[in-house]
């Protein structure tokens, strides 16, 4: 089927003047590049060992491989571990079929206690005195020069001090078997008819 010229999509007038009266010598020059990235060794070395690995696998013969027997092994709990199941069980079974209708109502208080008076004062306190130390002028300070004094007893105190040694002595190196025997007597007499009579009275 042939197509006719007025079948033909019409380019528009403007655009067609345009293209032939196109200078191509207007067009910058460009330079084309071909590139061809060869691999690098480590590239060659990576597809090497690729290539073997899959050459290993498809060429591994399989009657090389020794029959082996899987053994399964079933362990028993021992006594204290079933005792310990038992336990968890019971225990699970408590929670779940704990009955929550036997709970008390209980409501919840937030306190927040402030402090009081004493507790207040006692903090300015202490930060007032915190603050006079801390900003303390040490050029309103007076020099003093310290006096060491050691001052010696007096005769007669020296002699009080003997007189207080030989005594604590001879308390210290008395002899009891110089001592008397004594015997002790408890009396406790009775009130008089006198005064039974005066105390029932009074």
């Amino acid at each position: 089927m042939s197509t006719s010229l007025k079948d033909l999509p019409k380019v528009n007038v403007d655009l067609k003047s345009e293209l032939e009266g196109f200078k191509t010598g207007n067009m910058k020059k460009a330079e084309t590049q071909e590139k061809n990235v060869l691999p690098t060794a480590e590239d060659v070395k990576q597809e090497r060992q690729h290539s073997e690995l899959i050459q290993g696998v498809e060429s591994f013969k399989t009657d090389r491989l020794k029959r082996t027997n899987t053994q399964e092994k079933i362990v028993l709990p021992n006594a204290q571990d079933v005792a310990t199941e038992k336990t968890q069980k019971a225990l699970l079974q408590g929670v779940e079929a704990f009955d929550t209708g036997k709970l008390k109502h209980t409501e919840t208080q937030e306190k927040n206690p402030l402090p009081d008076k004493d507790v207040v004062k006692q903090e300015k306190v202490h930060q007032n005195l915190l603050e006079g130390v801390e900003h303390f002028d040490k050029a309103t300070m007076k020099p003093t020069q310290t006096q060491e004094k050691n001052p010696l007893p007096d005769p007669e105190a020296i002699e009080q001090e003997k007189e207080k040694q030989n005594l604590i002595a001879g308390i210290e190196n008395f002899d009891t078997k110089k001592l008397k025997h004594t015997e002790t007597q408890e009396k406790n007499p009775l009130p008089t008819k006198e005064a039974i009579d005066e105390e029932k009275k009074a």
